[in-house]
């Protein structure tokens, strides 16, 4: 394991004259990105062999670009050395926003080959659970800012990594049970998805509140630094910052997913007016007579 030593940098003049370029902008995010996105064109949108949309790409390289601003740019230094609250809003953007995107930049068609008509959909079914993926996705976040944990994270680049990525595949099927793009593997109706949302929004609650209400800094990664990116920042203001983050991201994505899910459940529910659910019934003249199916 290599030991992080982002918080005992010299910083002079600048915060960023200590960092190389490579440091900076991220080359190899960049070039995996760069491929990812080839791949993308070539595999899906370009091949032919899939009903992809504009939406579709614009999904894509929309949470393709925040990536790269979030992990590949200064920016992730600021989040990794200087700023929690910067942190926080890299791990929320990621969760909330980009896993989201990167599942709706997936045609209905590509999902359905590769998690219904493959070896995948028994390992989906499972993973997806529900209830599974709320308590562990939140359970997992909560336990990576409890202090213990995050600091002793700090400490080592391929431990902290590797969380984020274990946060990151939860974040994927949590994001899978709200927007269900594909039916049928996880068949949940309007009603249960609505009650899934706000149950994972009060798991998260503690955490968020623990970092909006605490006045003691926490994490001393950050706290031996404060005050070198924002003047007057302190570390108790940085923490209670990203409480703040964290629930606005969250919420903010789950009003979104909440309105889309209402506005297709209200589209299903006029389709149906109108319709008659007995086979045995038919209209004539606006009014409904029932037939008799009796076997003489």
């Amino acid at each position: 394991m290599i030991k992080r030593n982002g918080g005992d940098r010299a910083v002079d003049g600048s915060v960023f004259s200590g960092y190389a370029w490579y440091e900076l902008f991220g080359p190899v995010w960049f070039v995996g990105l760069a491929l990812l996105s080839y791949l993308y064109m070539k595999k899906i949108v370009l091949s032919h062999r899939y009903q992809t949309t504009q939406y579709h790409v614009r999904y894509f390289f929309s949470a393709v670009i925040m990536l790269y601003i979030l992990k590949g740019t200064p920016f992730a230094v600021i989040a990794d050395d200087y700023v929690f609250s910067a942190h926080v809003l890299q791990l929320s953007a990621m969760f909330f926003v980009i896993a989201p995107l990167l599942i709706l930049s997936l045609p209905k068609d590509l999902l359905n080959q590769y998690f219904w008509n493959h070896r995948l959909k028994m390992t989906m079914k499972v993973l997806g659970h529900p209830w599974l993926t709320a308590l562990s996705f939140n359970g997992l976040v909560t336990v990576y800012f409890i202090p213990r944990v995050f600091n002793l994270l700090q400490e080592y680049t391929l431990l902290l990594s590797a969380a984020q990525v274990i946060l990151m595949v939860n974040a994927f099927l949590l994001w899978w049970v709200i927007i269900s793009p594909v039916p049928k593997v996880s068949n949940l109706s309007y009603l249960t998805r609505v009650g899934y949302i706000f149950f994972t929004a009060a798991l998260l609650m503690p955490i968020g509140i623990f970092l909006l209400v605490i006045q003691q800094a926490h994490y001393p990664v950050y706290e031996t630094v404060a005050g070198e990116f924002f003047p007057g920042l302190t570390a108790v203001y940085d923490q209670q910052l990203a409480g703040g983050i964290l629930k606005v991201i969250q919420l903010a994505s789950y009003i979104f997913a909440l309105l889309k899910i209402v506005i297709a459940w209200g589209k299903k529910e006029e389709e149906k007016e109108g319709e008659v659910g007995d086979k045995n019934i038919r209209v004539v003249q606006g009014i409904p007579i029932r037939l008799n199916n009796k076997k003489r």
